[in-house]
């Protein structure tokens, strides 16, 4: 059975996809072509929808960093996530240089806010914290820190 041919134009669809929220190009991409669209009408699509500025990467990981830091996520998890959204290395490293975000200041928010004041008494408690932050992207300096490690791990 053949695929139908898809009602609006790739440009219309393009559009439509922008104004829920923003995408990656590479996203974007991946979704149109998914809907049946060639790869030249895909491709005009997306130079319109640059052309406009609707369709921005830099902008996007921007957004994909603040919406990081207001979860608590540290900048390997941000990365990462910037990486799955397609994002160019190019544009992740600009933004990383251009993000004046202390990520041990936040790295010790994120600890306080989950776990409080309660002591680590035990190795198996240090585990699940470590394991905790790790999870959230920090860095092992910065989760040292954040949990008042002293010692080696």
């Amino acid at each position: 059975m053949r695929k139908q041919a898809p009602k609006l134009s790739a440009k219309q669809a393009a559009v439509g996809y922008l104004s829920r929220r923003d995408h990656a190009e590479k996203e974007l991409r991946q979704k149109l072509i998914m809907r049946g669209y060639s790869e030249p009408d895909v491709s005009e699509a997306i130079a319109f929808c640059q052309d406009y500025n609707w369709l921005d990467d830099a902008r996007y990981a921007v957004m994909i960093m603040k919406n990081g830091i207001a979860k608590g996520w540290g900048w390997l998890r941000i990365e990462q996530e910037m990486h799955i959204k397609g994002i160019h290395h190019a544009i992740v490293s600009q933004t990383a240089d251009e993000c004046e975000i202390d990520w041990y200041e936040l790295a010790c928010e994120v600890a306080q806010r989950k776990f409080g004041a309660s002591e680590m008494d035990t190795p198996k408690e240090k585990a699940r914290r470590f394991r905790f932050m790790q999870s959230r992207g920090f860095d092992f300096d910065q989760i040292k820190s954040a949990l008042n490690i002293e010692d080696e791990y």
